[in-house]
């Protein structure tokens, strides 16, 4: 009896180990991210960004709603997390490159997961910090 009781827990350890792994399927990126961007502490901005993954490439929409901006280019660095995003932004009537570099931090986390670094926009430049929702 001790036998069959051990190969039963066995395959059940196993079957919960093979479900856990198939669980963790995703992109570090993908999701809603939201938090501020601005060139000091003083003047900041809200910005919410919905990041996806087609499994080829990411895209995605930086403040959806009437006036969301799509973004032109996203490319990620595995080896240092370091996550680069284009897109072209109106500006004073004319359109211009934003372009934000930032570190993927706590990727092992789904409600602490971050993306912070500096971003340029025309002549301004500032920092960023956004945390998956």
């Amino acid at each position: 009896m001790k036998s069959g009781t051990l190969r039963l827990f066995s395959l059940v350890a196993c079957l919960a180990v093979a479900v856990t792994a198939l669980a963790q399927a995703g992109h570090p990126v993908k999701g809603s991210w939201s938090g501020d961007w601005g060139p000091t502490e003083d003047h900041r901005n809200r910005i919410l960004l919905l990041l996806d993954w087609d499994g080829n490439e990411i895209s995605g929409t930086i403040n959806p709603g009437p006036n969301a901006i799509e973004i032109d280019r996203a490319e990620l660095d595995p080896s240092t997390w370091t996550l680069t995003i284009e897109a072209m932004v109106p500006y004073q009537g004319e359109l211009e490159r934003y372009t934000a570099v930032g570190t993927l931090e706590n990727l092992g986390s789904w409600t602490n997961r971050t993306y912070s670094g500096t971003y340029s926009h025309g002549e301004e430049d500032g920092t960023f910090r956004v945390v998956l929702n």
